[in-house]
């Protein structure tokens, strides 16, 4: 028996008629780019995270980054963020001509320590990105008070928990600005690329719609040099059946590591806490002593894992020049050696879960 980490099938096996309407509605309507479908869609996020505006872009990559433009990131610039986390969150900052700066993360959260924040700010810092790391909502209420102290801008990287709750708001609505990725595997997930930028402002929201439409608010007017990040119609056609069934879809996720967590109990492995809906599981990630070991042992008995993430940012080539050292982010580089992410989606059975539990009992074993 083969046990994926994320099985879309059995997912649009389950929502195939709905799915299969909506894109037959938008081949009928011979509208493609920019309409009723992204609109449509905009207005139920909004409404979902409990926002004034909600833009459709073309990528979570380029959510975070029209957002740092939107809100006046430029050269010279410093934005601090966490070293364990996908590149695309630095990559963001990068493409805006600013500078990356880390602050190490909880070892128990895998989210950026709000304690560390302080320490990294500079004449030059302007903005604080907290990534909500494997469907797990960051210390917002610390965060953002750091933010206040500073004239700091929080742009939440929230790619990876569409649905999680900080206080009873929806993480994305929390700072000045949100960033979401629709990316397949993502617990929103098109059928290709796709992002969603929200926020309450009006200024960053105009800003934002600008930039995703060539700098233009006006057909052929261009106020300044935008970039071509739209969501397609198809993919909000999707988006928009799958949104009706997310926070149920987030619920059996819970679920699912409720178990894993009962099943897991005793065995020298560190299992993630929730508490309420501030977890959504995006990712069901563990961590032990011979994380390499065990995940070659699953996937010679049929059951596949990943590990997000190996490689801290600062330790990655690309970001070697800014000069940083291991001892500056212990947490961070030890997660990184010991995390592993297990099967974890929606329709995953109780006895697939027994039985990938059975078998990392067997591996502690040996």
């Amino acid at each position: 028996m083969q046990i994926l980490l994320v099985d879309l099938k059995r997912q649009y096996s389950a929502i195939e008629k709905e799915i299969d309407r909506a894109i037959k509605r938008v081949l009928a309507s011979g509208q493609f780019i920019l309409g009723n479908e992204v609109s449509s869609l905009e207005k139920e996020i909004a409404e979902y995270t409990g926002v004034k505006h909600a833009v459709g872009v073309a990528s979570g990559t380029d959510a975070l980054h029209l957002s740092l433009l939107a809100i006046g990131i430029g050269n010279g610039d410093e934005v601090i963020t966490t070293p364990f986390t996908f590149i695309a969150t630095t990559e963001a900052i990068t493409y805006c001509g600013a500078t990356p700066v880390f602050a190490d993360i909880d070892i128990n959260t895998y989210n950026i320590d709000p304690a560390k924040i302080e320490g990294k700010i500079t004449k030059k810092t302007k903005a604080i990105i907290p990534v909500h790391m494997y469907g797990r909502s960051a210390d917002m209420g610390k965060i953002l008070k750091v933010a206040r102290n500073y004239n700091l801008k929080v742009v939440e990287d929230a790619a990876q928990s569409f649905g999680t709750e900080y206080n009873g708001k929806k993480i994305g609505s929390i700072g000045d600005i949100g960033a979401f990725s629709f990316f397949p595997s993502k617990n929103l997930g098109a059928y290709g690329d796709g992002g969603m930028i929200v926020t309450n402002n009006d200024v960053i929201a105009d800003k934002v719609r600008m930039l995703r439409h060539h700098g233009s608010s006006q057909k052929y007017f261009h106020k300044f040099i935008g970039y071509n990040s739209r969501l397609d119609e198809i993919q909000a056609a999707i988006l928009r059946i799958k949104l009706k069934m997310i926070d149920g879809w987030n619920e059996k996720r819970r679920k699912n590591a409720l178990l894993y967590n009962k099943l897991l109990k005793g065995l020298p492995v560190r299992l993630p806490d929730g508490k309420g809906r501030d977890h959504i599981y995006h990712a069901y990630t563990v961590r032990m002593k011979n994380r390499d070991k065990c995940s070659r042992f699953l996937s010679e008995n049929g059951v596949s894992s990943a590990v997000y993430y190996p490689v801290p940012l600062p330790a990655q080539e690309a970001y070697r020049h800014l000069g940083y050292s291991e001892s500056e982010f212990p947490d961070s580089y030890k997660a990184s050696r010991e995390v592993i992410s297990l099967p974890m989606f929606p329709e995953l059975e109780i006895a697939e879960i027994e039985t990938i539990c059975s078998l990392l009992k067997k591996f502690f074993l040996l």
